[in-house]
């Protein structure tokens, strides 16, 4: 493509608009992390791996895309964010079909390492935060809010329809396929996904060649960069506490709740998170991103905590959903934020700076929950977690009221 940055106001409407081209990327790259994050313990189980060695390859593979991430921030900032996005999806694809050629658990330790696995169902990858400093340049500061809601939509509901594509080798094995071609099928196809991501990532232009290239990825902004990263982690850590597992295993253990109800339950409370995002982004228009981050986010804490201590299921799970439709409003609009209060060629680091400290967090506190739960103490990580983001709140309240994005002005 020709076209060439000029203005970070370039947004299109067609279907082929490099923001459109942006959001297919993403919903393909998080169509393939829904099923290989469900896939990948199956996979290396039929590899020959224990529930040990498979906890170390997903934490191998958090790690090194952790690195890579920090990298990405501190180092691409002076190498073209196409040119970075189309070169993360040829690891994409190089890491589907090292994963088919991996019968070794050194080989697949290499590849969790070096590649772009993603076992966790968060979107945690080096391509986040060149998406994000990219989505910020293509929009204006008046849709940049409403862009990265849509952007956060579509990868939920991509990767939900992952999810449930990873129902795909029982179905293949009908068809005489067995277990362990299927899997390998699925990390092919995961390969081929990266293939098509890349296509939509060249059709995004070019920066322009008189762009500033600066000396250091962090700049004026470093302050306000290292200060949301440190409460960002705070509300991580939190988060942490009360990860879809724990609160499956509360249910199960507390009202014996089964696992088609399960299945049930956390699908409706996946639907109401994806459908929060352009809520919140019209709410941000009226009362501001940090107000809009702030205000919904501590209803839903109180709705954790009342969900831990009433006596009913039926109370419970309404309390539950009602905090799944008010939990993750503050995703577009973090990342919005974020994107607002630094300048244009500091937004890759700011990105990756903000949200590699905020996955590190979260790795924390399930141990320590885990803990509470042996010992019998099941309410408190919900507890807890619900008083420690309720804190994370008002502190970040406190520390950007008057810090203003463009828009707000």
């Amino acid at each position: 493509m020709s076209q060439v940055l000029n203005s970070p106001a370039v947004e299109g409407h067609g279907l082929f608009s490099p923001v459109s081209s942006l959001y297919a990327a993403r919903a393909l790259r998080d169509f393939g992390d829904g099923f290989v994050a469900v896939l990948l313990p199956v996979y290396l189980s039929a590899l020959g791996l224990g529930a040990f060695e498979i906890g170390v390859v997903a934490t191998t593979a958090l790690f090194g895309s952790a690195l890579m991430t920090l990298a990405i921030g501190f180092l691409g900032h002076r190498i073209d964010r196409r040119t970075l996005l189309i070169a993360a999806s040829g690891l994409m694809v190089a890491t589907g079909f090292a994963f088919t050629q991996s019968a070794s658990y050194g080989a697949v330790l290499l590849v969790a390492f070096c590649g772009t696995i993603n076992p966790s169902s968060g979107s945690v990858s080096i391509f986040v935060p060149i998406e994000h400093a990219t989505l910020s340049h293509l929009v204006a500061d008046k849709a940049r809010t409403s862009a990265f809601a849509r952007y956060s939509l579509v990868g939920a509901l991509a990767a939900a329809v992952g999810a449930l594509a990873a129902m795909s080798p029982d179905l293949m094995a009908e068809f005489g396929i067995s277990r362990l071609g299927a899997l390998e099928a699925m990390f092919t196809l995961y390969a081929l996904l990266g293939v098509a991501g890349g296509l939509f990532y060249a059709r995004i232009p070019r920066a322009s060649a008189t762009e500033d290239k600066p000396a250091a990825a962090l700049g004026p902004s470093r302050g306000i960069v290292y200060r949301l990263a440190a409460l960002f982690s705070i509300d991580a850590f939190a988060g942490g506490l009360a990860v879809q597992s724990l609160l499956a295993l509360w249910l199960f253990t507390r009202f014996g709740l089964s696992l088609a109800e399960a299945g049930t339950f956390f699908f409706i409370s996946g639907v109401l998170s994806a459908f929060s995002f352009p809520v919140a982004a019209w709410l941000a228009r009226r009362i501001g991103l940090v107000n809009t981050m702030v205000f919904t986010h501590i209803p839903s804490s109180l709705c954790l905590i009342g969900a831990a201590v009433v006596p009913s299921l039926e109370v419970a799970l309404v309390l539950l959903l009602v905090r799944s439709a008010l939990s993750q409003m503050d995703v577009p609009t973090r990342s919005s934020y974020v994107m607002a209060v630094v300048t244009p060629p500091e937004r890759a680091a700011a990105a990756s700076i903000t949200s590699v400290p905020r996955s590190l967090a979260a790795a924390l506190s399930p141990a320590m929950a885990g803990a509470l739960f042996a010992a019998g103490h099941e309410a408190w990580p919900f507890i807890l977690c619900g008083v420690l983001k309720i804190l994370y709140d008002f502190g970040l309240l406190w520390a950007f009221r008057h810090i203003k994005p463009p828009e707000e002005r």
